[in-house]
């Protein structure tokens, strides 16, 4: 078994971390926040006060963090991952970034003398606690490679998608996706609702029909039809608003740059602004189901 430095211990990063050490390996993990630092710490992760002590003698480095800023100031800088980690360590990053910090990273690591896998990962957190995430893996083919045997505990799937800043790429372009798709969910259950359907007889007949998607069968915003819905917990975030608007805003930066035409994606990109407006940015992002209802109420949602 390896020993696993893991920098971010937030929503993703605690139960991927403590899937590791289940899996035998030894961890040791640092946040700024004292409070992620406990919860990892009950999963079995050793705590430590920097990222130098988390590297000390480690085989490999995961980061998983909120934004594009934190992963360019974790690596780099005298306390960072690059000043501190030994050449033969294997760096990974699991945060949703744009693909120009990814590609810096890789680029980067690779003039330092280090390797870099970009290690994304996709099913939130409730993937996160089943180790049942799908790992999309990005860089040089033997370094991806190993990084297989880390992350393969942690994952249902890992595919490998191509070459530095492929993995992100593929995340991106995925999440995108799920928030377009996330909006006919949305604007689906308020109709249904308005027709007088139960829900849950709605939810069996869309799940077998050409209705059917992820978000319908794992968040479907009514309470008591899917058990991991954040409806049935009055919207407190699995995947906030904040984080969504982030990863939207990326694919359609990406978008702009591919000049590609995003009219779905910029819509509910538009969405997520207006609930970050309205203060709710730490809610979850099914709450855009609000904006299909007729008087922007919605079952187990208190304003």
């Amino acid at each position: 078994m390896s020993t696993i430095a893991w920098i971010g211990l937030g929503h993703m990063g605690a139960p991927m971390s403590g899937n590791l050490v289940a899996a035998g390996h030894t961890v040791r993990g640092f946040d700024i926040a004292q409070a992620s630092v406990a919860a990892a710490a009950e999963r079995g992760v050793t705590p430590v006060g920097s990222i130098a002590e988390a590297l000390e003698g480690a085989d490999a480095c995961f980061t998983s963090l909120p934004m594009p800023q934190h992963v360019r100031g974790v690596y780099d800088g005298p306390d960072g991952i690059w000043a501190h980690a030994s050449a033969d360590t294997l760096l990974m990053d699991t945060s949703t970034v744009d693909v120009e910090t990814s590609r810096w990273c890789h680029t980067e690591s690779a003039a330092r003398g280090f390797r870099f896998v970009d290690t994304p990962v996709s099913g939130g957190t409730a993937g996160a606690e089943a180790h049942t995430l799908t790992f999309m893996l990005g860089g040089q083919a033997d370094d991806v490679e190993r990084a297989r045997g880390f992350v393969q505990s942690m994952a249902g799937s890992v595919i490998a998608c191509g070459g530095d800043g492929a993995g992100i790429a593929a995340k991106l372009v995925n999440n995108m996706m799920l928030f377009v798709s996330m909006m006919g969910v949305a604007e689906g259950s308020q109709l249904a609702e308005q027709l007088g359907l139960d829900a849950t007889v709605f939810w069996n007949v869309a799940n077998v029909s050409s209705g059917g998607s992820w978000p319908q069968r794992t968040w479907y915003p009514v309470p008591g039809v899917v058990d991991t819905s954040p409806a049935n917990h009055g919207f407190d975030a699995t995947f906030s608003v904040d984080l969504a608007h982030k990863d939207c805003a990326l694919a359609v930066q990406a978008g702009t740059a591919t000049g590609v035409h995003l009219p779905a994606a910029t819509l509910a990109l538009s969405q997520l602004d207006q609930l970050i407006e309205e203060g709710l940015g730490g809610k979850d992002c099914t709450l855009v189901t609000k904006f299909a209802s007729p008087d922007g109420t919605l079952r187990g949602w208190t304003p």
